[in-house]
Formats: structure tokens, C-alpha cells, sequence
């Protein structure tokens, strides 16, 4: 059995099956997964049972079976210790606290009763505590906890749910937790004393699974404001824990799916309409201000669900780190960086292996979503399509932001979890750390490795220098093919599959050109591209300040559009115009004229950002990235679209460019007519989704292509993305788009990876 089959409960699981079919044998770990040799009874069903309902954590990839001669050493059926050898399985993600454990830890009859690192083989830490495979306590932080003798025999007895449940623990041999101040260990139950603390407004830091949190009251508008002042964060959302979900029930408008993936093992941060009936005072205005959503997650493990439940109301749960900079997670490390933001630490002392940030995700037309992949996926293994099996190892490092790396093998696949931007250089001191604990931990000697196109990402130079110290040879991957490879593989598009037509919306991305891209159309197979059309390139007005201060990417495209002169006239005497007379737009515009700090971009994220500042949002700087565009589509969120605004397609040499120029003179006629912001931004998203959709099911008639394939940052947006999924329903095409794998930067190195085994295999 390959596949998720460690760490999960499966030797117990076939243990007690065996008995159930009368299987003579035994069960083993080995280094490619789960070995059962069966020597009498209803093989057939035995191996059926196990296929169709594994443990709740497990997952099988592949069941290979063969003969075997003789009989069984010794009647009945037995769990043997792993076997060690050379090859290498996957680890297991951290899983939420399972029903079971969570009913112990409320059960004063029970001797973990408020215990909180209470675990079974169904839940707990796993990857955030290990430090080598196979999977077992010795490879663990929790190595340091000798086992008292009741957890010694749960643990050795295949009967019990903790059965070689390797951070099994207990009050009288675990970790312990404690509260402290000041560097001060406070006397009493730290979970109480830290609910008082919060209760009354303080702010705590709060050691996790994968690393610290910084909590508050989030009922609390002070203390919500104080925790912004203290973590220099003057905008960005906050992500809020809830005690149950009939908290979230009273904060938010949840369906079936959304529902379902709070409860997830994963236990992710679950982005989430607001209700229209919040209790009022219940929620600080200041937790996600301009925006229409909250990012919501439940207790996941026994600590976070002790507190949530002596609060007994959300908290604010944001990443404990300075601005830019990865997570605390080591207990010195927090004191330095977190004691200026809280006035607490609730401690523990089990270690964390490595940094795990909460996942992020949200469900759009019916489908899970994953914005960031983290803790709960990572490093679960992906499956790549058929044909790829035969590939040599690939190692991929990814784009600059939103990092991850991916290494792939033998038809599979494991990217890495989150790692950061890495324009920060601690975040990527940690990115340089993660390459080598992913490589040693999965015994990982790739032949290929892949980078990005852009010369000048820390990640592209990384793995230049690991091409040139392995001797192997360096595959370059244009940024938006990797973005359309990255959706391919995940549906599981063949290696020798039909080309795709790729539609990649996304920020920014080097072109092999020399100009910026972020706006594609791409007739795609894994191995290579043709760009047949973008969005109408502009120039990126002041180079990277553009990236930064959304009135320049406005300035850019209404001079491209109008010429500023007639655009002066347009806006008239309008707020607008008031705004961008306060800035240097005649020393722009002569920047641009002469391409000096301004090479032309297509990209779509910086038209976002251009329609966010033409009403008003984030008009002169980003305080965090994507904010225009996430207040542009809030402002649209619920409205019905009266009409969408126009686009053009027009020949541009051997290219289409889809043209915004009708667009923009729709938008300033309804600037000028007072038409509501929520009514202009319903119809720009309209608009664009239908032109993006219309334009690509041409271009794919044109090319015969197989599915038409979605993907990059652009499509993060919720909106955006269910329009542009219903317009291309019925085109009698596959729509290939992503889920697990985010669309953003964080999914690059996973189609590089595919890019680049399939080069290999030509």
C-alpha cells in the first residue's frame, strides 16, 4: 500500500480487518509505504475492506499485489516494527483534533481531562515534529518525553486508538503548557489566566502546532487597533479562531462545502462572506476593514480548544512574526521578536521541527480553493498525470513571492508547504533551509532542477547555484507556462495530452520578450508555449513603485487608453481629478514617453490595481499586497451587474491584445453620472470575465485545443473566477482549474516541476 500510510493508523486498521477476514500474516512499515503479506482467508475481501474505508487520515495512491509462496511463521496476525531500508515514503500532514480527543479533554473522569497535547493516530502533530522518516517517535521532537507506563501500553497495544501514536502523551510524561510575563512563569492554570488576559483587552503570543500566533480579542476594537499599531499592519486582515461553529454560524454566511472544510483535518482558515445580521459589537470594525469577507478557522488542536473555550468568543489568531519576517516558532526566538507586540506568552515545551503557517482557502463554484498551503497539506504527496513516471527527479524552487518548493519522483509530487516572500532575507535564510531539509528528509537527488525565467529572483539564482554544486543540468520555466502547467497537472492532464489553451491572469512575471507579462493566452503543452494574445500591455509606470502605489498603474492606463489630455477632460473637477492633481503625473508621463523605469506590462493584477484607485481604494499606497483588488471585490460582492463594460480584441502584429480602451470610457461616463462604486466595480469584473472567457474559447477552437486551463494570482478572486467558470460552461471543453495547488506564486514550483520532467521525457 503506497500513499498516505504512516503516521496514520494503518498497521491497527489492518490488524483488526485481518481478524475480521481470517487473515494468517502480518503488517509492516517499510520504506515505499505499508508491506502486508497475507497467507489464508478471504484475501479478496480483506484487500477490498481496506480500500474502501482507510483510516480518517489516510489516503492509498496505488495497491500492488503478488504471489506469495509458503505459509505464515506463526498463526494469527501480527504488527512487525518498520523496516528501515533506503527508499523513502511520504510524511504525513499536522491533523486537527479528532472528536475523540476532544471529548477526553472535556471528560473529568478521563486522566487527560484539560490536557493540552492530548493525541491519537487520527489526529495531532506529524509534520511539524518531525525530523526523520520512517515516521516514529526517535524521529520526532517528541523524543525528549520518556513515556510513562499507561501511555506505554496504549501505545503498544494495537487494540487502542493510540496505538504507535508517536506524540502520545499525558499530563504525567508530556509537554507541559505554562503562562508567563516578562519572562516570568505565572503560578496557576494557564488557560484560565490567559482567558482573564484576553478577556480584558491584552494581547498574548501563543505557541501553536507550526509557530506562534498573536491573539486578541476580536470583539475588541481597541485591542484589535493596539495588536495593528504594535505589528505595524494597518490594513490587512486579521485571520479570527472561533469556539465552534455556531459562533461562526452567527458572523457568517456558511454553505454545506464551506462548512464541511472548517471540519477538515486540515483545518484551514476558511475565507467566508459576513453575514447581514451581525450581532452588533460582537466583531471590531478594524479586523478586515474594506473587505466583505473574514478568514475564519475552528480550534485544531487541544490547546487552541481549551482557550477558545474559557473565552467563549473569536479571538484574532494572526501569525506571530514581525512585519515581512517568517514565524516565531522557538520559545527564545518569540521572546526577542513577539515581547514588544504581548503582553503574555502562553508557552509550551515541545519543540517545533519546522514553520508551518495556517492554511488559507475558500470555496468557489463548489470547489475548494487553496490560497496558501500549509499546515494540514503539506508535504502530502500529489499525483502527476499519466506518462510522467518514467521523468527523472526534478527539483523546482519557485517564484520570488508566496514561495514553495516542489521535488518529484517516480509519477509523484510533494510541494512544500508556504514558505514566504523572499524579497525578506530571513525568509529566504528559511527558504535555503527548507530546500535542504525537503531534499534530506525524502531523500531527494533530483537530476533536473527548474527555476523561473527572471535572472534577478533569489529563488532563480538559488537554483542556479544548486544546478552548478549537483552538476546537473538548469531547465528555465516562463513564469505564466508554469502557472498553466501547474493546472494541468493537477487535473491530471497526460503528459502526451492535446495542447491546452491556458488563460494566465496574474500579477507580474518575466517574458522571454523583455517585457512584463501578467495578462495570457496560451496555446500550452507541458514541454513549451505559443503566446497568441494578453491583455494590452502598458507601461509599469516607475518600475516596482508601480507595484506599490496603484495611482501610477491609473495614470499608465489612462494615457495609454486616451491620452491624458482628453482623460484631464473626462474627470473634470471630480474627486478623482483633485487626487491625481496632488501627484507628479506630468514627470510620469515623461518616464513612460521615454521607457525610462517603465517597461510595458500586461498585467492584470496592476489593472485591478489601476480600477481600485480610479474609486478611490488604496489610491496612493498598497499597505498590503492585493489590497485594491480585494477591496475592488468586495465592493462588487452581491451586486447584479446591470450590464458589463466592453472590451476590445485587436491584431497587434502576430498577437491579440485584449483592449481595456472601452472599458475605461465606459467606467469615467459612469464616474461623471455618480453611478455607485459597487455597481461600476460589479460591472468592470462582469466585463473582463466575459471577455477573458469569449476570447479564450476562440483562440482554443482555433488551436483544437483539448481544455481550456485556468490560473495565476488574478484568479484568487472569488468573483472573478465564478464568472469566468459560467461563461465557459457549456463550451464543450474541460476547465481546468486549480484546487490543493494554489493559482498563485505558491503553485510555480509544481509546474516547473512538470515542465521540466516533461522536457526530459522528449
Amino acid at each position: 500500500m503506497r500513499g498516505q500510510v504512516q503516521g496514520v493508523g494503518f498497521r491497527p486498521f489492518v490488524w483488526r480487518l485481518a481478524a475480521e477476514f481470517g487473515i494468517s500474516g502480518d503488517v509492516r512499515n517499510d520504506g515505499e509505504g505499508v508491506l502486508i503479506r497475507a497467507f489464508a482467508g478471504d484475501v479478496d475481501g480483506f484487500v477490498g475492506a481496506i480500500k474502501e474505508n482507510p483510516p480518517p487520515l489516510a489516503h492509498i495512491d496505488t495497491v500492488e499485489r503478488a504471489p506469495l509462496a509458503g505459509t505464515a511463521v506463526q498463526p494469527g496476525f501480527s504488527i512487525v516494527e518498520t523496516d528501515r531500508s533506503s527508499a523513502r515514503t511520504g510524511a504525513t500532514p499536522d491533523a486537527a483534533m479528532c472528536p475523540a480527543c476532544h471529548a477526553e479533554i472535556l471528560d473529568p473522569e478521563e486522566r487527560r481531562h484539560r490536557y493540552a497535547f492530548a493525541n491519537c493516530t487520527h489526529c495531532g502533530p506529524r509534520f511539524s515534529i518531525l525530523e526523520n522518516i520512517p515516521y516514529d517517535r526517535a524521529s520526532t521532537t517528541m523524543r525528549a518525553f520518556d513515556m510513562c507506563p499507561s501511555c506505554r501500553a496504549e501505545y503498544e497495544d494495537p487494540a487502542d486508538r493510540r496505538f504507535h501514536a508517536q506524540p502520545i502523551a499525558c499530563p504525567d510524561c508530556g509537554p507541559r503548557l505554562w503562562l508567563e510575563r516578562d519572562g516570568v512563569e505565572i503560578e496557576g492554570d494557564a488557560i484560565a489566566a490567559a482567558a482573564k488576559l484576553l478577556r480584558a483587552g491584552k494581547i498574548l503570543g501563543i505557541k501553536g502546532i507550526g509557530g506562534f500566533h498573536l491573539a486578541c480579542d476580536a470583539a475588541n476594537e481597541d485591542a484589535v487597533r493596539l495588536l495593528r499599531e504594535r505589528k505595524r499592519r494597518p490594513k490587512k486582515p486579521f485571520a479570527l479562531m472561533a469556539p465552534d461553529m455556531d459562533a461562526i454560524r452567527c458572523h457568517a454566511a456558511l454553505s454545506p462545502a464551506e462548512e464541511a472544510l472548517l471540519n477538515d483535518p486540515a483545518a484551514p482558515i476558511v475565507l467566508l462572506e459576513k453575514a447581514d445580521d451581525i450581532p452588533a459589537g460582537s466583531l471590531a470594525p478594524a479586523l478586515a476593514p474594506g473587505l466583505s469577507v473574514l478568514g475564519w478557522m475552528l480550534p485544531y488542536s487541544p490547546l487552541h480548544a481549551l482557550l477558545m473555550a474559557a473565552v467563549d468568543g473569536p479571538l484574532v489568531m494572526t501569525s506571530g512574526n514581525r512585519s515581512g519576517e517568517p514565524q516565531a516558532i522557538g520559545n527564545d526566538e518569540a521572546g526577542t521578536k513577539l515581547g514588544p507586540f504581548v503582553d503574555a506568552f502562553l508557552m509550551h515545551d515541545r519543540p517545533i521541527a519546522r514553520r508551518l503557517d495556517d492554511s488559507v482557502a475558500r470555496i468557489v463554484s463548489g470547489d475548494i480553493r487553496l490560497l496558501r498551503r500549509a499546515r494540514g497539506y503539506a508535504p502530502a504527496s500529489l499525483d502527476l498525470p499519466p506518462g510522467f513516471k518514467s521523468a527523472p527527479p526534478v527539483a523546482a524552487f519557485g517564484g520570488e513571492l508566496k514561495s514553495a518548493l516542489c521535488l518529484s519522483r517516480a509519477g509523484t509530487a510533494i510541494l512544500s508547504h508556504h514558505l514566504g516572500d523572499l524579497e525578506d532575507a530571513l525568509s529566504f535564510g528559511e527558504f535555503q533551509k527548507a530546500a535542504k531539509d525537503y531534499s534530506r528528509l525524502f531523500d531527494h537527488c533530483p537530476q533536473i532542477v527548474a527555476a523561473d525565467l527572471h535572472p534577478d529572483y533569489r529563488a532563480t539564482r538559488f537554483a542556479e547555484a544548486e544546478a552548478e554544486r549537483l552538476g546537473v543540468p538548469l531547465t528555465r520555466v516562463q513564469h505564466h507556462h508554469a502557472h498553466i502547467a501547474s493546472a494541468m497537472a493537477e487535473n491530471g492532464w497526460p503528459a502526451d495530452g492535446a495542447p491546452v489553451l491556458g488563460v494566465a491572469l496574474d500579477g507580474l512575471g518575466y517574458g522571454p520578450d523583455g517585457t512584463v507579462w501578467g495578462g495570457e493566452f496560451l496555446a500550452a503543452t507541458y514541454s513549451g508555449f505559443t503566446r497568441l494574445a494578453c491583455l494590452r500591455p502598458v507601461p509599469l509606470a516607475g518600475g516596482d513603485a508601480a507595484n506599490r502605489e496603484p495611482w501610477r498603474n491609473l495614470v499608465a492606463q489612462l494615457d495609454t487608453a486616451m491620452g491624458w489630455d482628453v482623460a484631464q477632460k473626462r474627470l473634470g473637477k471630480s474627486a478623482l481629478a483633485g487626487l491625481l492633481s496632488e501627484k507628479p503625473v506630468a514627470n510620469l508621463r515623461v518616464l513612460m514617453q521615454r521607457r525610462l523605469n517603465s517597461p510595458l506590462t500586461s498585467s492584470t493584477g496592476r489593472l485591478f490595481d489601476a480600477v481600485g484607485a480610479a474609486l478611490g481604494l488604496a489610491f496612493d499606497r498598497l499597505t498590503y499586497e492585493g489590497e485594491a483588488a480585494m477591496e475592488l471585490e468586495a465592493l462588487g460582492a452581491g451586486i447584479s451587474p446591470d450590464r458589463a463594460y466592453p472590451f476590445a480584441v485587436v491584431e497587434a502584429g502576430n498577437i491579440r491584445h485584449l483592449d481595456p480602451v472601452p472599458m475605461w470610457d465606459a467606467l469615467l461616463t459612469d464616474l461623471a453620472d455618480g453611478m455607485p462604486p459597487g455597481q461600476i466595480s460589479a460591472r468592470f469584473h462582469l466585463g473582463l470575465a466575459r471577455a477573458t472567457a469569449q476570447l479564450a474559447k476562440k483562440l482554443a477552437d482555433e488551436i483544437s485545443a483539448g481544455a481550456i486551463a485556468l490560473s495565476g494570482g488574478v484568479f484568487q478572486n472569488a468573483l472573478l473566477m465564478r464568472q469566468v467558470a459560467e461563461e465557459l460552461d457549456g463550451c464543450g471543453l474541460p476547465v481546468l482549474a486549480q484546487r490543493e495547488v494554489p493559482a498563485n506564486d505558491g503553485g510555480l514550483a509544481f509546474g516547473q516541476a512538470a515542465v521540466a520532467a516533461a522536457r526530459a521525457l522528449r
